[in-house]
């Protein structure tokens, strides 16, 4: 089932994630440590941990947003990171945010579509995405294409979210995901689908061992899932 942002739009999915968050770029970084109470700033952080021993060079964040997992993974002391993604309003934020912390030099934000990456083949050392492959139209072309630029021993890092599955987390969470954050959500971007559309496509994205078989079925290996904060949340490793 594809899930999208506006369901009265006749759009492709691409074009209505791009639009949404267009609409909620200006609101997005603090609305994500909000919501999430800051939990996901640790959770970049131990993602990234994931990369110390590969020592990568060159680094490519998909679905970049903002740029948060980018300038994470400068504790790499990365030679260049370049972030990509669909929405011109989060590049644009971004864009600004590197310039104010003096890292314009050293992390370049791009428009790109990650399901038509225009790198060469076996151009990056590590390849990661925060909360983006969920949006992807096609979800196993995004995971191919992030598996092509990717050198051979090179690593993939996927954080994303997935659900609590612990009695009575579970029951809390669920209540707070469906109600309390689209409501939170809406008020504050002012985008009344935004914050809909995340608790409706983190139930039907796979998760655990489903997303791991479309990881190896798309060309990685050495696959592993490390599941986050009871659950809430799921680090995802993959190789070339």
């Amino acid at each position: 089932m594809t899930v999208l942002p506006y369901k009265d739009n006749s759009d492709a999915k691409k074009k209505q994630v791009a639009e949404m968050f267009d609409s909620i770029s200006g609101k997005y970084d603090f609305l994500n440590h909000f919501l999430s109470l800051g939990i996901d700033i640790r959770w970049r952080k131990k993602a990234i941990k994931m990369l110390s021993d590969l020592q990568p060079k060159q680094i490519l964040d998909i679905a970049t947003g903002t740029g948060d997992f980018a300038i994470e993974s400068l504790k790499l002391n990365p030679e260049k990171v370049i972030g990509v993604d669909i929405s011109e309003g989060m590049l644009n934020v971004g864009r600004e945010k590197m310039k104010k912390k003096g890292y314009s030099d050293i992390i370049d934000m791009q428009s790109g579509d990650s399901e038509n990456l225009h790198f060469d083949d076996n151009k990056f050392d590590a390849v990661i995405v925060a909360f983006g492959v969920r949006n992807f139209e096609n979800l196993e072309k995004g995971l191919s294409e992030m598996n092509r630029v990717l050198r051979p021993g090179g690593r993939a890092i996927i954080l994303e979210f997935s659900k609590p599955t612990v009695f009575p987390f579970k029951q809390l969470y669920n209540f707070y995901f469906r109600w309390i954050l689209p409501k939170i959500g809406k008020v504050v971007s002012k985008d009344n689908a935004a914050y809909t559309y995340l608790p409706e496509s983190v139930n039907e994205f796979p998760f655990g061992d489903d997303f791991l078989r479309i990881l190896e079925k798309t060309g990685y290996k050495n696959t592993k899932c490390k599941p986050l904060t009871l659950g809430i949340s799921s680090i995802y490793v993959g190789e070339k």
